[in-house]
Parts: structure tokens; C-alpha cells; sequence
């Protein structure tokens, strides 16, 4: 569940600059969080091998893929009726050939391809490289499905396609999977063991980008904090590695350290983190390097300590506070954002009020807040009665939402009359003539255009704001062009 879901990025179609000697044509939409839109560039630059170009348009397609997530009901709803859409294309055009991906794929197999026969390929998250093998058996006729969950694969040898809607930011997987088995979240039975990537990969893949003009990367996770690379294989294993590998192996601020002085020009982001694994090194090493920017999502879930146990969360109330301290005092200027999840079973009023309470003492800079619904395959599901009324959970999720947007507008409010440093991105959604980009604390800066462009990192100084924008006025370029 340690993932932020960004609404107005689902169901993108992911296009690339076609191949001239492709003559197929494949559709990809994505769904859920970004690892998924990341997969999606992985799954694209595969099948690109296998003469395939990408279209925005379902009709042209030959192949259609829908890459999928099983975090929330709403995201598969949503997968169901893109899929009937897909079918009742495919009556026009017999020969097109529709497939399932990711986490959703893994879950529901045998309801896609035998019960409801809506697909003809059902690939799971470590099965990508077996997409041509699979459509080959689609081609034959045979329904085909790979969704083996793999101890090794993180496609650190794939040079994922981009899509380049801006050519300004990039995501990099670093880890593939999940060990944290969180009552409420069903990654890990969808994405497997958690294993990490090979730190050189990494670097050599920041290294490309910063080469080819992006500008900022956020490195990827389930949880990046448990980052562990001891020359492969899975986390869970390390303890019996041999004493050259735990004596070489580079944890997450090891592999910090490696890109921020590979790329000092670069902005460095990640994302999620995982309170019981955010350890002091990686917020010194943040603390240490300019352009590892200061922002860290720090999901809680809860501010109860009787809820944090039913979750399985591996950290208190307590030990969660001290972490902000510890935050708060070696980088100052931080911003922290939050997950929470509202009317999880056995919720009391009074653990709703720890949670608030949790939030008046962290004041986070924003957040992504939901209704729990019980997720089918999760410990959740087989243990606990999904026991609180939807109109409770409602309206608890609504007082965590109208204190999130308070602490939000106080923390918007003391950077009025700052300089701050922004990369711009695109064009603002409300005005052709402003700039759209983030400061390092991924806090939205609108400002006029004027002369400079998208990819140029300008000082701005906040003039106003609202409880999720600062707007404000360019005064020069930063030294970091």
C-alpha cells in the first residue's frame, strides 16, 4: 500500500517515438501507482524488439495491454469496464489480441482466462521478459498466462522507454516486491519477495538520462528505505551471505551517496519509504547532498498503537514521533507526506483521535488519505471482520482530509515572501502563460512563463499561495542550470 496513486495519470496511454521498422501496433494503458506506469516502459521497450510501435488509438491496436493494480477496489472497477471496452472493440477487429498485467493479473488468472474469457494473455510483474515467448502461444491460438513470481528478476538489464511528456523528470525502479506484510496491503502476494537492483545499473541508468537532458530522478520502490544490494538475490537472504558480500553490500544511503555525486547537477528524489526501515544514515546522507531533495513520504496509516499492531505495522505511535524528530532536526526544512487509511476493522472514535492527534503534531505538508476497503488475498480479508459502517468511515475520512488541507495551507503560508528553487515541468493546468514545477520540497510553484523554458531551474519568490500551490514571480536563473 506504500504507494502514492496519482489520479490524473490513470489509464494513460504510454506512446513513444515509433520505430520504422515496426509495422504492429500496441495500446498500453496503466493503472494504480507509478511503479506500474515504470513497468508499463519496461513492457513497452520489450515488445518494441518485437516489432511493435505504440498508438494512443484502441482501434489501431493489434495487441492491447492494461497494466493493473489490486491496492483499491475503485482501480480494478475501473480495469473491469476498460477491459469490457476493449472486448467490445475487438468484435470489429477479430485479429487484436487483449492482455492483462501486473498485480491484478497475478490475483484473478483463472477468473480472466477461463471463467470470464475477457483476455487472451494474463503476464504478471516478473514475467515481462516472457511476453514474446506468451504471444507467441496467443498467435498459436492458446490462451497464454506466466505469472511466476521471481526471487531474481528486476529487470536491471532492461533500458526502460520514456514517456516523454516532459523529458524534465524520470522515474528508476530500484527494488522490485515487498517483505512487509501489512494486514491491509496485498503487494506481496502479487509482487513477491523483495529483492534490489544492482547499484551500477542504477547509477549507469541516472547517468543515461542526465545525458539525454532529464533533469530529475526519483528512485523507485515498494519500500525504498530496505534497499540492499549484496550482488543479487532476495533481502531476506542476506543473513547468509558471505562475509566479502555483507561486507561490500550498499544499503539505500549507500546508493543515495552513489547517485547524488554521480549526477551533483541532478535532482534526487524517492519514493515510498517505510518508517521502520528510514534509518538516521539515509536522513544524514539527505542532510549532506544539495540535490537530494528534501521531501520524504512517510506513510503511517494510523496514529493508534492498537490499530498499527492489527495492520501489522512495525513501528509505534512513539518510534514514529521520533523519527519526525529526528527528521525535523537534521533536515529542517524537510516536507514529510502521509498515507491514511480511515475505518480500518476495530477502529474505535478514540483511535480515529489518535490519528488526528498524529497529524497535529507532525503537520504534514499533504497527504493521500482513504476509506479502508478489504482487499480480496489480504491477511486482513482472512483474519478481520471489515466491521466499521461506510457512513463512519466516511465521515472519519473526511475530518482526516479537512485537517490535512489546514495543516497543508500553514505549511504553504510560511513560504510566502521565500525564494525557492524550482525546476520547471509544463505549462500550468489553469494558464498557458504560467510555468508549472516543484521545489525540492515537491510543493507545486506556479509562476509567469517570461523568457525561460521548460527543464531550467529558476528562483522564484512566493508571492501567495493556496493549501497545495505557492504562486509567485521568477527572479533569475538557480545556480543548478
Amino acid at each position: 500500500m506504500e504507494k502514492i496513486i496519482n489520479e490524473s495519470k490513470q489509464g494513460e496511454a504510454l506512446v513513444l517515438e515509433p520505430q520504422t521498422t515496426n509495422g504492429k501496433k500496441l495500446f498500453i494503458e496503466s493503472y494504480g501507482c507509478q511503479m506500474n506506469f515504470s513497468d508499463s516502459e519496461i513492457v513497452a521497450s520489450i515488445l518494441a524488439k518485437e516489432g511493435y510501435n505504440t498508438t494512443q488509438h484502441l482501434e489501431d491496436a493489434d495487441l492491447v495491454l492494461v497494466n493493473t493494480c489490486s491496492i483499491r477496489d475503485k482501480a480494478e472497477q475501473t480495469v473491469r469496464k476498460r477491459l469490457e471496452k476493449y472486448n467490445a472493440v475487438k468484435k470489429g477487429n477479430p485479429t487484436m489480441k487483449v492482455g492483462v498485467l501486473g498485480c491484478m493479473a497475478e490475483r484473478l488468472k483463472s477468473k480472466f482466462l477461463e471463467e470470464e474469457k475477457i483476455v487472451d494473455l494474463v503476464v504478471g510483474p516478473d514475467a515481462y521478459k516472457d511476453l514474446p515467448n506468451l504471444l507467441g502461444e496467443v498467435e498459436e491460438g492458446r490462451d497464454a498466462i506466466n505469472v511466476i513470481l521471481s526471487k531474481e528478476e528486476t529487470y536491471g538489464d532492461i533500458a526502460p522507454v520514456r514517456l516523454q511528456s516532459n523529458g524534465v523528470t524520470a522515474f528508476v525502479s530500484i527494488t522490485r516486491g515487498c517483505d512487509n506484510m501489512c494486514t491491509f496491503c496485498v503487494v506481496p502476494f502479487t509482487r513477491g519477495r523483495e529483492r534490489s537492483r544492482d547499484p551500477q545499473s542504477i547509477v549507469e541508468e541516472v547517468n543515461d538520462l542526465a545525458a539525454r537532458g532529464f533533469k530529475e530522478v526519483t528512485l523507485l520502490g515498494q519500500n525504498v528505505d530496505s534497499y540492499l544490494w549484496y550482488g543479487g538475490g532476495l533481502k531476506k537472504d542476506f543473513e547468509k551471505a558471505s562475509d566479502m558480500a555483507k561486507a561490500t553490500a550498499v544499503n539505500f544511503a549507500g546508493l543515495l551517496s552513489l547517485v547524488a555525486e554521480a549526477q551533483p547537477k541532478m535532482r534526487i528524489r524517492f519514493s515510498t519509504s517505510n518508517p521502520q526501515d528510514m534509518t538516521l544514515d539515509v536522513i544524514r546522507t539527505m542532510a549532506k547532498y544539495p540535490n537530494i531533495c528534501k521531501y520524504i513520504h512517510l506513510p503511517v496509516q494510523s496514529g493508534s498503537d492498537r490499530i498499527l499492531k492489527e495492520m501489522n505495522r512495525l513501528h509505534t505511535r512513539q518510534e514514529y514521533f521520533e523519527l519526525i524528530d529526528n527528521i525535523r532536526e537534521i533536515i529542517p526544512d524537510c516536507a514529510i507526506s502521509q498515507d491514511m487509511i480511515t475505518g480500518f476493522p476495530t477502529e474505535t472514535e478514540e483511535d480515529h483521535q489518535d490519528t488526528l492527534s498524529l497529524m497535529e503534531y507532525v503537520k504534514y505538508d499533504f497527504g493521500f488519505m482513504f476509506a479502508y476497503s478489504e482487499r480480496p488475498g489480504t491477511l486482513a480479508a482472512r483474519k478481520l471482520e471489515d466491521d466499521i459502517p461506510l457512513d463512519v468511515k466516511k465521515r472519519r475520512l473526511a475530518e482526516v482530509i479537512a485537517l490535512q488541507q489546514e495543516h497543508s495551507l500553514y505549511n504553504t503560508q510560511k513560504q510566502v515572501g521565500k525564494t525557492v528553487e524550482v525546476l520547471i515541468e509544463k505549462a500550468s493546468k489553469k494558464s498557458d502563460a504560467e510555468w508549472a514545477g516543484r521545489n525540492s520540497q515537491n510543493t507545486v510553484v506556479v509562476f509567469p512563463k517570461e523568457h525561460y523554458n521548460v527543464g531550467d531551474f529558476v528562483n522564484v519568490e512566493i508571492l501567495d499561495c493556496t493549501s497545495t500551490t505557492l504562486l509567485g514571480k521568477a527572479v533569475g536563473y538557480s545556480d543548478n542550470n
